[in-house]
């Protein structure tokens, strides 16, 4: 199932639906994601009718850095012995084919290709014996663009993760993958700069929401992007930037000098 968010010509508002081959299945009044992949459609519309949107509106975004021991490796920086979380402002999102903002701020805005999380159900203060995946509605790429200079000037990851424009995510989500071995390739003009596998994690997509549900609530269409693999690189204007990742898709943005 690949769930998207859609505007049209005569409703301004995003949506929810179900995407199937050449055309969006709208949720029905009342139904929320929650409900999926259960939940009452609308008669279908075309692709061709549909404006796609980022396919998540979360509460938080929950990142996780240095999970690929290469790319903390490529940084300089030690493997820690948890998850190190930080928090990306929702404002950030942006959907496929917007446009990445490089800030003037910044000399050195680079790319990050991640798997997404994206929460379906409640998730708090899991047990031992609750299935952390079962609280995932799907899958999506996402795109943690980083200001590296800005990143390394304040230690906190704020700024330099948080710009508008900065958390690109899509082109939909998709249920019934397995995470633990997935692979996310990022490509800049077409010339691929990482090439990893999620099994390469240090911390599995599992551990993680478990981890993160018992430091703070996740809610539905909350999203979690797992780290990056080693190859990251700056991005120019012009550029056109690629994550893949298989089973979902490709997830593409042009960027864009500053203003």
């Amino acid at each position: 199932m690949r769930i998207c968010r859609f505007t049209t010509s005569e409703a301004a508002t995003p949506r929810f639906g179900v995407l199937e081959d050449d055309a969006v299945s709208p949720l029905a009044e009342g139904e929320t994601i929650e409900s999926l992949p259960n939940a009452r459609t609308e008669k279908a519309i075309s692709l061709s009718e549909v404006q796609l949107r980022a396919p998540v509106t979360p509460s938080k975004i929950v990142c996780v850095g240095r999970n690929y021991r290469e790319h903390a490796a490529e940084l300089g920086n030690k493997m820690p012995d948890e998850p190190l979380l930080f928090l990306k402002a929702p404002s950030a999102i942006i959907a496929n084919g917007d446009c990445i903002e490089l800030p003037a701020e910044s000399q050195q805005v680079e790319h990050e290709g991640e798997l997404g999380v994206v929460i379906g159900r409640q998730a708090r203060r899991l047990r031992d014996d609750q299935d952390p995946l079962s609280y995932v509605l799907g899958y999506t790429c996402v795109n943690d663009v980083t200001a590296r200079d800005l990143q390394r000037k304040d230690v906190q990851f704020t700024r330099g993760k948080s710009f508008d424009t900065f958390c690109p995510v899509g082109p939909f989500v998709v249920d019934g993958l397995d995470p633990l071995n997935l692979r996310v390739i990022t490509r800049v003009n077409r010339t691929i700069k990482q090439n990893g596998r999620t099994g390469d994690m240090a911390f599995s997509v599992p551990f993680l929401i478990k981890y993160i549900a018992n430091i703070m609530t996740l809610y539905p269409g909350d999203l979690i992007a797992t780290g990056t693999p080693a190859g990251v690189s700056r991005m120019m204007d012009g550029d056109i930037v690629e994550v893949e990742i298989e089973g979902i898709g490709v997830l593409r943005n042009t960027v864009c000098g500053p203003e």
